[in-house]
């Protein structure tokens, strides 16, 4: 690791990205405060919704390439990262599958000259399968002979977001150079950081005043509790509309979601949404007609008008990092190393390598 030109920082937002970035920051020497307006729970941040799936080839369909390569940077990166905490945190790398019902099968065949493409872009990615019902029954018996056709993609992955976030609040509470602030929220004009000092702004959309570009995008998940249903590796299933997706997490608990909405409305999730999602998932396996619905869960990402994360230094000693949109944990890793390096070196070679250039992104 390199050494840092400063031994003090004010983190501002304990959402993942802020945890993250506060961990790394304290373990490199400096003494770290970290702020939130919320409380040590995570409650407001998108992180705590999101269903933490790392699967760079599968949303290559609604991404850019330097998305997809930061994606494939992140399922090599997270495994260290989380072999540096105290507390373990579920992880796999089992793959994705795809399936379809037969009325989507053009949809389907859409999406597979979409990931045919990002495999010719980007060559270091596993390549996907066809897979036939057999198949599909041999990842996941469960699922039977339901479905007569699908994708599987390799090696993609995800994590237990919420773990993730207890473990790095933990890890962090445990450090004599940190301090944690929790319902104490902070802006970078709170500060005037000296020569020696650095305020690291990771608020999401808390910070829409500073940075007036980022919108919010509306996810509506649901989270249930069924631990018939045999699933053991995420799943989507390709629609023309809701597009599901179906992640299983430790104890019988399954991330549920497809919404995605051009809006900041914080309000829950509607009637015609959840219904979808429920009769989407239920259409993939019938035992969730049996789950036990934990939760209905609303949360706005942030966003940038390219849909791209950025980091900007707005004023002397002072860096931004926003706009991680739907792929906070996909990017989580990638941007953390390129932050650090930027910190270190006032560049970041990572950036550039991974496609995004510190003319884009580091201004």
């Amino acid at each position: 690791m390199k050494t840092l030109p400063f031994d003090a920082a004010n983190v501002l937002g304990a959402g993942l990205m802020g945890r993250l970035m506060a961990l790394a920051l304290a373990r490199a020497g400096c003494r770290v405060a970290l702020f939130d307006a919320g409380g040590p729970e995570a409650d407001g941040a998108a992180a705590r919704v999101a269903a933490a799936m790392l699967a760079p080839l599968a949303e290559s369909a609604v991404a850019p390439l330097s998305v997809v390569r930061m994606g494939r940077y992140a399922l090599d990166r997270w495994p260290a990262l989380l072999a540096s905490l105290a507390t373990p945190v579920f992880f796999q790398r089992e793959g994705t599958l795809v399936l379809w019902h037969r009325q989507d099968a053009a949809e389907a065949a859409r999406l597979a000259r979409v990931l045919k493409r990002t495999e010719a872009q980007v060559p270091e990615l596993p390549a996907m399968q066809r897979v036939d019902a057999a198949g599909i029954a041999a990842l996941e018996p469960a699922l039977g002979t339901r479905f007569a056709q699908g994708l599987f993609l390799p090696e993609e992955g995800q994590l237990d977001n919420r773990a993730l976030l207890l473990a790095l609040r933990t890890e962090l509470e445990a450090l004599p150079n940190v301090q944690l602030h929790w319902h104490a929220p902070r802006a970078p004009a709170d500060f005037t950081p000296g020569p020696h000092e650095r305020v690291i702004d990771c608020r999401g959309l808390g910070a829409l005043p500073q940075w007036p570009a980022l919108r919010g995008v509306r996810g509506e998940v649901i989270r249930v509790h069924a631990p018939e249903v045999g699933l053991t590796r995420p799943t989507r299933l390709v629609h023309p509309r809701y597009p599901l997706y179906i992640a299983p997490k430790p104890g019988g608990v399954f991330v549920i979601g497809a919404t995605e909405i051009e809006s900041n409305d914080m309000s829950p999730a509607s009637v015609r949404s959840t219904l979808e999602l429920l009769s989407a998932a239920y259409a993939v396996h019938s035992g969730f007609g049996e789950a036990r619905i934990l939760e209905i869960a609303t949360q706005c990402r942030p966003t940038l008008p390219d849909n791209l994360p950025a980091l900007r230094q707005p004023a002397s000693r002072v860096l931004q990092i926003n706009g991680l949109y739907r792929h906070g944990f996909m990017l989580a890793p990638a941007i953390l190393d390129m932050a650090m390096e930027w910190l270190a070196d006032g560049r970041s070679a990572l950036a550039e390598r991974l496609g995004l250039t510190t003319t884009e992104t580091l201004a």
